[in-house]
């Protein structure tokens, strides 16, 4: 163990002398060092844009199409929920009504019935609203990535390095009107999703 410690100690001091010597004798130039296996790419001239993702989402038809159908998702799951929902307390309602006439024992056993019942109902609430989640986030993820991928069709098109996004809070406070792309964007993804949608219908007319 003091041997491992004493060539370590001499390592150190080696190194520190090394690092002493470079320094005071002005190192070598940034010229004069270079590394064989490392690449460099010249990228020209910094071009930037941006798109305002607000306004974006706002007038994209596949977003607001996505919306509709997620809130006829919402329904159709709260009018399951509710239908089950009036069924219970039907049968509460039911069970007060006729509880005086039951004995002890029909009563504990319609009572365990309805509580089992009840919670059955908030699973089923709990699943329902699980699954309204997972749809909500793969249409979301769905939106990302439409909008990604023809974003960076566009950039590469137009030779454009970087594309922000430029909303409050995104941390770009400020950037010159001449930069922005959203409009451009904007119709780009509503002709491409207008094209999807008539594929989609002359597939289905040729359907037998």
């Amino acid at each position: 163990m003091k041997n491992l410690s004493l060539i370590l100690n001499v390592v150190l001091l080696v190194a520190v002398i090394v690092l002493y010597v470079l320094h005071f004798s002005g190192g070598a130039s940034t010229d004069e060092i270079s590394m064989e296996d490392s690449t460099s790419v010249d990228l020209g001239p910094l071009t930037v844009a941006y798109v305002n993702s607000d306004s974006l989402l706002t007038n994209y038809d596949f977003f607001k199409e996505s919306q509709e159908n997620l809130e006829k998702k919402r329904d159709e799951l709260e009018t399951q929920y509710q239908t089950r929902a009036r069924g219970l307390e039907s049968e509460i309602n039911s069970y007060q009504r006729t509880r005086n006439s039951m004995t002890i024992g029909q009563i504990q056993a319609v009572e365990e019935d309805l509580q089992k019942k009840q919670q059955n109902l908030m699973l089923y609430r709990d699943q329902l609203s699980q699954a309204l989640a997972i749809e909500e986030n793969n249409a979301q993820n769905e939106i990302y990535d439409r909008v990604a991928a023809y974003v960076k069709e566009y950039a590469q098109e137009h030779s454009y390095q970087v594309v922000l996004n430029y909303q409050r809070g995104t941390g770009v406070l400020y950037a010159n009107d001449g930069l922005e792309i959203t409009n451009e964007i904007l119709s780009g993804l509503n002709d491409k999703f207008i094209q999807e949608k008539e594929g989609t219908a002359v597939k289905s007319d040729s359907i037998p």
